[in-house]
């Protein structure tokens, strides 16, 4: 059971060429996000934004090995898994808000330096490219391949998670991927859930599912929540929304099998909540969502 949770802001958007989601801390905070963690019966501690470097984008960065602004993400990720592991060391749960998705390489990395660890990652893209498949080379769409050490990432030590193997990996409602990636996950050892299978299965199956892999074998589990997981029509303040994913109803009721799990095995880690974008929100709508999922997988119910 989840008592104190110590939010962590990293306002990046290095990893993505669409500005604005850098801003996505400020707006989650706006959106009353203390008041609804605390509403789950947990203590909140505010411990601000993590420093970012400014990037130099009066042109645009070409890649280097693959991937733009390498060497800015791998800054701000070093310090991120060194808040995270202090945070858990502290018996607190780090909640980790983005910034693109690109911290996570930082928050799995911190969570999984002194115990193993599974990862839930809701999403509508797989984040699976190396930076050989990547047709961007834009390191919002690598972070699993970087904490798996695959591909390019082999030579970035700093990436790695040394905690989670792919076995425990799980994604849940995939739709969007690149032809690269999408041939790595079929490829590889962990377990994809996408929309199709939310569609004949239902969320509530799927979800248990999901758990089970990811909690098999190891000590701690890591949730990673991109919004654009959702349903563009509920979550439209994402830079990259994709047609058909999940409704509010079905991403409540899997974060709240989230807590439940948590309830009974105590394994709830860490978290990350990423590419909220309030230049492309109505009414901070999106931001204003996602405090209240995260107040589900805290424990929040109706009774």
């Amino acid at each position: 059971m989840v008592e104190t949770v110590r939010v962590i802001g990293v306002p990046t958007d290095f990893g993505t060429t669409r500005r604005g989601v850098d801003m996505g801390p400020s707006a989650i905070r706006y959106a009353d996000l203390t008041r609804h963690i605390e509403s789950a019966g947990v203590t909140c501690a505010d411990w601000g934004n993590l420093e970012v470097p400014i990037a130099d984008r009066a042109s645009e960065e070409e890649p280097v090995a693959g991937i733009r602004y390498l060497e800015e993400t791998e800054s701000v990720c070093n310090r991120l898994a060194d808040v995270v592991a202090e945070s858990i060391e502290a018996d607190s749960l780090p909640l980790v808000l983005g910034g693109d998705h690109s911290v996570a390489i930082g928050s799995i990395a911190g969570s999984s330096r002194a115990a193993d660890v599974g990862v839930l990652w809701l999403d509508a893209h797989g984040d699976f490219n190396t930076p050989e498949t990547s047709p961007s080379g834009n390191i919002h769409g690598m972070p699993l391949a970087a904490a798996l050490g695959h591909g390019a990432f082999a030579d970035e030590p700093w990436a790695h998670a040394s905690g989670l193997a792919a076995e425990n990996l799980v994604w849940v409602g995939l739709r969007d991927l690149d032809p690269g990636e999408r041939d790595r996950i079929q490829a590889s050892d962990a377990t994809a859930f996408t929309m199709a299978d939310v569609d004949e299965r239902g969320i509530d199956e799927v979800i248990e599912a999901a758990l089970d892999v990811a909690t098999t074998g190891v000590d701690g589990l890591h949730v990673s929540l991109d919004l654009d997981w959702l349903e563009p029509t509920e979550a439209p303040g994402v830079g990259t929304p994709v047609a058909g994913g999940a409704t509010y109803r079905e991403a409540h009721f899997a974060l709240e099998r989230v807590a439940a799990r948590a309830d009974q095995t105590d394994l709830l880690r860490s978290m990350d909540v990423v590419e909220v974008n309030p230049i492309l929100d109505d009414r901070n709508e999106t931001a204003s969502l996602a405090t209240e999922l995260i107040a589900s997988t805290m424990g929040k119910r109706i009774l």
